[in-house]
């Protein structure tokens, strides 16, 4: 017999033969015992959580994680959301998530705002500017690539490519990725007013796959064949992006991706960035097309 059980026995019966005030102050004492009862079984019984949010780049690496980590530990469960950078610095400032996502730097006023976050590298990643497979142009210049997202060019065939409407595709301000894209490749120019916003990197990639005439930027983990990734020329070299030339430094678009922690992470938050780094992590940051940090 469960111990719930036990004491709803033992009150029931020691009731019986009491007067009424001795019978009221024994229900509440009993209601307290059995309450605690079932407290401690509700408590022995449930999991451990980890909350993760923000940046859409790095969702698949931590989905991934996550699925692989509770299988290895089936009392803990890990909820993982988007949300884009901004959003998952502030969760993990305010102490919404455990830990946050980042594709990008914190900015001096969320250090200032919130002055115990510790950014984690986790993994490295190169921006791919990608088109629709139909378009001919294979190369641009990041002077080309800023002037068609200030509005410089309008038209494809300014930059080499059909006479066609360019239809640009930007991230929303929430996004680290176009926060980083903004301060490196825009060098801070402001965005062409016409670009359609969207708020993660796959309705990025969706929204180029379905529109023949469009050029957008994703996280290099998200190129497929649904789309095509455009060679950054310098000096007459054009390079891919690809997972070797941003480790050789090649590549010029590149960065790196965070987890980030309010304070030193501790316990399963500590266990499960570590399982991250680890050799078994880091071979899924490799699997999602990310880049493993060594």
């Amino acid at each position: 017999m469960s111990k719930k059980y036990i004491f709803i026995h033992i009150f029931k019966d020691t009731v019986i033969d009491m007067g009424a005030e001795k019978k009221i102050a024994f229900g509440v004492m009993g209601m307290i015992i059995i309450a605690s009862a079932l407290s401690g079984c509700l408590e022995g019984g449930g999991k451990q959580t980890i909350t993760v949010r923000g940046s859409t780049t790095v969702l698949p690496i931590a989905q991934r994680a996550a699925e692989e980590y509770m299988k290895k530990h089936p009392d803990v469960d890990i909820r993982v959301s988007g949300g884009g950078s901004s959003v998952g610095i502030q969760s993990v400032g305010e102490g919404i998530a455990d830990i946050g996502m980042a594709s990008r730097e914190l900015k001096d006023e969320e250090k200032s705002r919130y002055p115990n976050l510790k950014p984690i590298v986790i993994a490295k990643d190169g921006i791919a500017i990608i088109v629709h497979p139909d378009n001919p142009v294979t190369s641009l210049t990041l002077k080309q690539i800023r002037g068609i997202y200030n509005g410089t060019y309008t038209n494809w065939k300014e930059v080499g490519g059909p006479d066609k409407e360019i239809v640009v595709i930007n991230r929303d301000s929430a996004s680290g990725t176009r926060e980083f894209f903004w301060k490196h490749v825009m060098q801070k120019d402001d965005f062409v007013a016409t670009a359609l916003e969207k708020n993660s990197n796959g309705a990025v990639k969706q929204t180029v796959s379905q529109t023949p005439n469009a050029i957008g930027y994703v996280g290099l983990g998200y190129v497929d064949n649904s789309v095509k990734a455009v060679k950054i020329k310098e000096d007459e070299m054009e390079i891919e992006p690809t997972v070797e030339n941003v480790l050789n430094g090649e590549y010029p678009i590149s960065r790196s991706l965070y987890m980030i922690t309010n304070g030193e992470p501790k316990g399963i938050v500590k266990d499960f960035i570590d399982f991250v780094l680890s050799e078994e992590g880091q071979k899924i940051v490799e699997e999602e097309g990310f880049v493993p940090i060594g």
